[in-house]
């Protein structure tokens, strides 16, 4: 577990120990609480006044979005990495949540999990590179959110290649295999739609500057990161119609590739038709009657009816030949 905090002055950056005395001190405050348990979440929130429902929408599975309180915003976004599944070999998209609590001059950060957005954000706070905090606790949540959001592009890079991958293989292979494949990449697109419309409405409840802790000259930037998002929406329908048109072409494929077989079938059943009426016919061997069929007494009957059927059987398949079945 790792709870840490930063003040940013005008000389600097110092760290603090004591949550409280960090959340009093002058200057611009980051505490960020990273891998933490519910006791040392709980701890936070008491030392910055947060209500205890926001860090449980934290610890649980609750979709993105913002929310104003009394002197501070809550945001709750979500990252998304593409990894194999606990119970299957097959890739799914695996979300961390990240609570944002942006106050007027202080800002805590909460995760159940190790984020990189954040650690990566908060290390170049450290290097005591000013200029995030110095433009106040709504620009550091901004680089964030944004290095979250740019994150998504990676994941949509990911299923890309797969629905490439796909569309090659459904127009030479229709094994079982291919069809699994591509409703894993619709699973994939369906769950990736369901993070991205909720975290698009809450960036841009952002972008229109209604919290008062954003600033104006933050807006801007919560905008750069709504277009991303509605690209990232954009983007992930046209995945899903190729996806779809790609089931589409792998059951075209496999109805021409059925029907290829029936039409091999009827040509051997329609051959083997008049085959079976004449050994049937020849197969009866009624003898010592007046009505008896004299191919029966003859020397050549049988080689004579083997090679009447062998006949039948080529000019069958010569007509279906020429009328393109075979």
């Amino acid at each position: 577990m790792t709870v840490e905090a930063v003040v940013y002055t005008e000389t600097g950056t110092r760290t603090y120990d004591d949550l409280r005395a960090a959340r009093e001190a002058t200057g611009t405050t980051w505490v960020h609480a990273s891998d933490a348990t519910t006791d040392e979440m709980e701890r936070v929130a008491d030392a910055f006044g947060i209500h205890l429902l926001a860090v449980e929408d934290v610890r649980n599975e609750v979709r993105p979005k913002t929310e104003e309180f009394d002197d501070h915003t809550f945001v709750l976004l979500k990252t998304a990495t593409l990894r194999r599944g606990e119970t299957t070999f097959r890739e799914e998209i695996a979300v961390r949540s990240v609570g944002f609590f942006v106050g007027d001059d202080w800002l805590v950060t909460m995760s159940p999990e190790p984020v990189g957005a954040v650690e990566r954000v908060w290390d170049m706070v450290v290097r005591e590179e000013g200029r995030i905090l110095r433009n106040g606790p709504d620009f550091a949540t901004y680089r964030v959110a944004d290095g979250i959001v740019d994150a998504y592009f990676d994941v949509l890079d990911q299923i890309e290649d797969q629905i490439e991958q796909v569309e090659e293989d459904v127009t030479t292979a229709t094994d079982i295999e291919t069809l699994e494949t591509i409703n894993n990449v619709r699973r994939e697109l369906l769950s990736f739609r369901k993070l991205l419309w909720p975290s698009r409405e809450a960036i841009g409840y952002l972008a229109r500057g209604d919290p008062e802790q954003i600033q104006e000259s933050t807006e801007k930037y919560y905008r750069d990161v709504y277009d991303h998002l509605v690209q990232l929406v954009d983007l992930t329908e046209t995945y899903r119609d190729l996806a779809s048109g790609a089931r589409d072409i792998y059951l075209n494929s496999l109805s021409l590739s059925t029907n290829e077989v029936m039409k091999k079938l009827t040509v051997v059943a329609t051959i083997v038709l008049p085959l079976t009426f004449v050994v049937g016919v020849y197969g009866m061997n009624f003898a010592d009657s007046p009505y008896n069929m004299p191919e029966l007494g003859w020397t050549y009957g049988y080689p004579a009816v083997m090679l009447g059927m062998l006949a039948v059987t080529v000019i069958l398949v010569a007509y279906f030949r020429k009328s393109g079945y075979v």
